[in-house]
């Protein structure tokens, strides 16, 4: 464990972003049931303010904060090393009994659970923006619509991604043989998850987890792990078996020690930590996927359709507050539409409202900033930003009042000698840069470290499409934005330093496996084969000359 430790930094682990560091890891008892057992139910966001006041935390407890109010909504226990291999050793005893269940019956548990989301929609809204500070829609669109799709799709998709498949080969020394490769369970699987989707990005990696056979254990980030204990209820209530999927709180100390244990580990945050996790899990050869940092592009070509692009850019840059890792964080215009796009982006940006969701659906559109240290990286990226000659159109610095906010801001006169067009803000700001044609706006696209996402807008959807192609990003959009990760059929990965695996599709479900090749030779079989003991020279002559004229018959040029 200390090994780990030493390589896993102590950070709260988020999506996107450097992390900041935490406080060391305090080892506590394991609990004699898995945490959610003990639990109370998440306090809404609606309820706030009949909460009780909250003692002053132990130090082996996390505090919750509201981020829309500062207060403490409850706190979760920082789980150490002795409790992780504990929570191991009950999700490996578990695993095969879950596993046994096949296809039919773990669909049903996970159609289940698609009916208990939507039938506790708002409860689990309410936790997630109690913990988030996000706006409702947000809560609702981008989590609740998610997870309830997820839920069916990896139901109903699942067993066909990971059947038998039959295989024909050209070896001509398998004729006759039956040939197959199958995918099984891995057994347990760790997932850590991010702070800006707890249901989406956090527990939505167990969904297909759980369909392949595995047990889970997830260790959602410390700033918002009630969404995880709520929905480990809800399964549980809808016959998964205990102990399939446990939830494991605490600070970056805990994932460090997950890594220790499990069999494969996903992982959602910043690329810097994403490096040592994956340097962890390098030390144990087990497979790692991970999502990591992201700086997502968005080009907007003179031909394109200016109300449709800004209003795109508009909401992708500010939904969540900004805090999605295929936000539009930046935007290349080509210079004849410049001047009209900035002014109709502005003008929305403008309109928007920032401010507590507590009053619900349709209260304000932009909410708070989850993290703490977020709000920091914000305004040092805008400051910056001006210091070095950017103007702000709109916005521009913290919101005033209780809670965390920052102002939804437009920046032009930018270049890449700023934070905000080369390093990862996750915020609501949109930084606006003028170019001469589309290979200008591909190269400086091309010019960051990270490809996660990128989008541009053209009226020729051909020529747009030339040019996403161009874009060096796990995913690209034409005459959109974001909309790929809600399409569960296609993979979502990162390019360059924003990840290695994928999110969704085939690979979404089968990285939860390991591959078994299985070759049946008939029971009429010879009793030996041609090319076994004794060598005879008669024999290997005639083997030879069959493959001269199965492999080189014909001219190559």
């Amino acid at each position: 464990m200390a090994s780990v430790e030493q390589h896993v930094e102590q950070e709260i682990l988020q999506a996107g972003g450097e992390a900041a560091e935490t406080s060391e890891e305090t080892p506590v008892e394991a609990p004699a049931q898995e945490p959610v057992a003990s639990v109370e139910t998440p306090v809404a966001a609606s309820a706030a303010s009949e909460i009780a006041p909250v003692e002053t935390p132990a130090a082996s407890e996390i505090p919750v904060e509201n981020p829309a109010t500062g207060e403490t909504v409850r706190t979760v226990p920082d789980l150490g090393a002795a409790a992780i291999a504990e929570m191991a050793a009950r999700g490996r005893a578990a695993q095969p009994q879950w596993e046994a269940y096949g296809f039919d019956g773990r669909a049903r548990v996970l159609l289940r659970a698609q009916k208990w989301l939507m039938d506790n929609a708002q409860r689990v809204a309410e936790t997630i923006v109690s913990e988030t500070g996000k706006t409702y829609e947000d809560a609702n669109l981008a989590e609740i619509g998610y997870a309830g799709n997820a839920f069916g799709f990896w139901a109903k998709h699942g067993p066909d991604y990971l059947a038998d498949e039959s295989v024909k080969s050209s070896q001509v020394l398998v004729k006759g043989k039956k040939l197959i490769q199958r995918y099984r369970p891995l057994g347990l699987i760790g997932v850590i998850g991010p702070w800006n989707y707890p249901l989406t990005n956090s527990f939505g990696d167990c969904i297909p987890a759980l369909m392949a056979g595995n047990s889970v254990i997830l260790k959602p980030s410390e700033i918002t792990p009630l969404t995880s204990l709520l929905m480990a209820e809800g399964l549980r209530e809808c016959g998964l078996p205990e102990d399939v999927l446990q939830i494991a709180t605490g600070r970056g100390g805990t994932g460090a020690a997950l890594i220790e244990h499990v069999d494969m580990i996903m992982f959602t945050g910043s690329t810097k930590t994403g490096r040592k996790v994956a340097e962890a899990a390098a030390r144990r050869l087990i497979p790692a996927s991970l999502e990591l940092g992201g700086k997502d592009p968005m080009i907007v070509l003179s031909d394109a359709d200016l109300e449709r692009a800004a209003n795109f850019a508009a909401y992708f840059s500010m939904q969540n507050a900004g805090q999605t890792c295929i936000s539009i964080e930046r935007v290349y215009v080509e210079e004849p539409v410049y001047d009209e796009f900035v002014a109709k982006v502005t003008e929305k940006v403008r309109a928007l409202r920032v401010g507590s969701p507590a009053g619900g659906f349709g209260t304000v559109e932009v909410g708070a900033i989850t993290f703490p240290p977020q709000l920091d990286t914000i305004k040092d990226h805008v400051d910056d930003a001006v210091q070095k000659g950017a103007r702000v159109l709109t916005g521009g610095k913290q919101a005033p009042g209780p809670g965390r906010f920052y102002e939804p801001t437009v920046l032009v006169d930018v270049d890449h000698t700023m934070k905000c067009m080369t390093e990862e803000t996750f915020g609501p700001t949109l930084p606006i840069m003028k170019v001469a044609d589309a290979d200008e706006a591909v190269r400086l696209a091309n010019d960051s470290p990270y490809g996660l996402g990128a989008s541009v807008f053209s009226r020729d959807a051909a020529r747009g499409e030339a040019v996403a192609r161009r874009i060096e990003s796990g995913a690209a959009n034409v005459n959109d934005a974001m909309i790929n990760y809600t399409v569960l059929e296609l993979p979502m990965g990162g390019a360059k330093t924003s990840g290695i695996g994928s999110r969704h599709g085939a690979g979404g479900i089968r990285k939860y496996c390991s591959q078994q090749a299985i070759v049946v030779t008939a029971k009429l079989a010879m009793k030996k084969e041609l090319f076994m003991f004794p060598y005879k020279s008669r024999t290997s002559r005639m083997l030879a000359g069959a493959f001269k004229l199965l492999y080189g018959r014909g001219k190559r040029d």
